[in-house]
């Protein structure tokens, strides 16, 4: 664990720890020179099997987690950040799911999200299997780092652990590095719980994320793509992860045919059983669904855009017609200067409209 400032939160996630069902197991926390009391909170904790490693300068999150790193004895190495916390069975699942399965080198979980006080559903998919986590390594990132644990020796074999200069994007690099050593693979039981807040680094530092994102995802689409890879995974990046409109009808059709490449690509490359393949092609059409909605919405393409470049393998990508033509008309209505929630209404009305009424 890497904690900077985290005074405030993190005795709530070492309470998480303390808790688990599993009892086998060391935290490691390096305090990134905090200014607040967060050392004080560390060292006053009563659970010996919190140790502190307290750092004479601050040298960044991805430093300080390579230390942790670098002071681990177990056979597994579990991540979490200061300010997430943990369900009480999360490393006992982990760890029996690394026992049975060797090939698997790097296991997630489900995650849930804390917010305002509340917590809901991630939206990640809501079953994997490790062919499926691996296809989407190739299109987002699907794992949440607190959520990780990974086996010591294959992690030991990586240099560094993880890459200071990919900064925010460690965690996405590292599971791209790791592949080549055994399987990633995710528990579909959510074990953690996701503290989304303000002071968080995804919020914090979106620039910064979204460069190194984009750079681990060019350096994976090279061996496909050659010269024109940075440019497809600038559209991925863009329209797929960041879920940014796409501008036009040629974007459009150009991130349905990269999807289509990568996933004849993928596909021809691993052993996928049925279930793999009808996941794969699940969850990458649920997300083409996504990126036509939010065009359509934007009103930067119409329906008729989606109709003409849509992929053959991913159709609309839409349960129903109905969605697709509630878009359009959204997409529509802003285009005719109406603002966003009368533009909602407005479509709405059209497609669900009230009932008639009967002249008297």
């Amino acid at each position: 664990m890497a904690a900077y400032n985290g005074a405030a939160l993190i005795e709530e996630t070492l309470a998480t720890l303390t808790a688990q069902s599993f009892g086998d197991f060391e935290v490691i926390v390096v305090d990134d020179r905090s200014t607040d009391t967060t050392r004080d909170v560390v060292a006053a904790w009563a659970d010996p099997r919190v140790r502190l490693v307290a750092l004479e300068q601050n040298g960044g999150p991805v430093r300080a987690r390579n230390r942790a790193f670098a002071e681990a004895r177990g056979r597994y190495i579990a991540a979490l950040d200061h300010d997430d916390l943990c369900r009480p069975e999360r490393f006992a699942q982990q760890v029996a799911y690394l026992d049975a399965n060797p090939e698997v080198v790097l296991l997630g979980t489900a995650a849930e999200i804390l917010e305002n006080g509340v917590v809901t559903p991630s939206g990640y998919a809501p079953v994997t299997t490790p062919h499926l986590v691996g296809w989407l390594s190739l299109i987002e990132n699907p794992l949440v780092w607190s959520s990780v644990m990974i086996r010591a020796d294959a992690a030991r074999r990586l240099e560094p652990f993880t890459r200071p200069e990919i900064l925010y994007a460690e965690d996405f690099d590292l599971y791209h590095r790791i592949q080549p050593l055994g399987r990633i693979a995710r528990l579909d039981t959510p074990l953690l719980v996701y503290r989304s807040h303000p002071g968080g680094i995804s919020k914090r530092f979106v620039d910064t994320m979204e460069a190194n994102t984009l750079r681990v995802l060019a350096g994976a689409y090279a061996p496909l793509f050659g010269e024109t890879a940075h440019e497809t995974a600038a559209l991925v990046a863009t329209h797929l992860m960041a879920k940014r409109p796409v501008p036009d009808r040629a974007a459009l059709a150009a991130l349905g045919q990269a999807l289509s490449a990568l996933q004849v690509w993928y596909l021809a490359a691993h052993d996928c059983d049925a279930q793999d393949v009808r996941l794969i092609k699940w969850e990458t059409a649920r997300r083409w669904a996504q990126v036509g909605r939010t065009g359509l919405r934007s009103g930067t393409i119409r329906v008729a855009d989606v109709i003409a470049v849509r992929p053959e393998h991913l159709g609309l990508g839409y349960a129903g017609v109905e969605a697709l033509m509630w878009s359009g008309l959204v997409g529509g209505a802003r285009r005719l200067g109406v603002s966003r929630e009368g533009a909602q209404t407005l479509a709405a009305k059209i497609i669900r409209p009230g009932p008639s009424r009967a002249k008297t």
